[in-house]
């Protein structure tokens, strides 16, 4: 089931998220509804809080950002082919290597992109879909998207690593995502 993105002014995008059990209902269910979700909205990761859920869960799927690229240009990346995963209750454990910008947008921030520091690589313990715990170490565009779904778990959106000036600037734009004045082609919730 395609679930309503959650748009920008909503609380629950600024809810620290909580940890889940493995017996957290229909979680099967959720994760599912969540890829169909992200897919129908042509993103290449969600959390839970996205979709009004304010728990730890994210998934990710940067093989799809690398599909559309030729063998040049993913050689510029160390993670090409990609990574398809599901993220419960991750933590960081290490940011590591130079931060380096590329040009973001979110799913609940529709319309907007802006250009982004984040380190090259991080170290997440999490727990996969099946609940084995995982220690691993991601870098480059895997490592970007998984951050920037690890934002959204903590509270956090990729506007709040631009210049408050820059913030100003789009003060307009945001609250007419709050208000709804947006067009996309997938289903939103907006705040109210």
């Amino acid at each position: 089931m395609i679930l309503p993105i959650v748009a920008y002014g909503h609380p629950v995008l600024r809810k620290l998220a909580t940890d889940i059990k493995a017996d957290y209902p229909q979680l099967d269910k959720f994760i599912e509804d969540m890829w169909e979700t992200m897919y129908a909205s042509s993103g290449v990761g969600l959390a839970a809080p996205q979709v009004n859920r304010d728990i730890r869960l994210f998934v990710v799927d940067t093989e799809q950002m690398f599909a559309g690229m030729n063998e040049e240009e993913q050689k510029e990346y160390p993670d090409a082919p990609g990574l398809k995963a599901v993220f419960i209750n991750a933590h960081i454990v290490e940011l590591d290597g130079e931060e380096w910008s590329y040009n973001e947008g979110c799913l609940s921030i529709p319309k907007v992109r802006e250009d982004i520091y984040r380190h090259e690589t991080v170290t997440l313990e999490y727990l996969d879909a099946d609940f084995n715990p995982l220690t691993t170490t991601f870098s480059g565009l895997t490592a970007r998207v998984i951050l920037h779904e690890y934002d959204h778990i903590e509270g956090k959106l990729f506007i709040d690593h631009i210049s408050p000036l820059k913030r100003k600037l789009m003060k307009g734009k945001l609250n007419d995502i709050t208000k709804g004045k947006i067009n996309v082609d997938y289903k939103m919730m907006f705040p109210g």
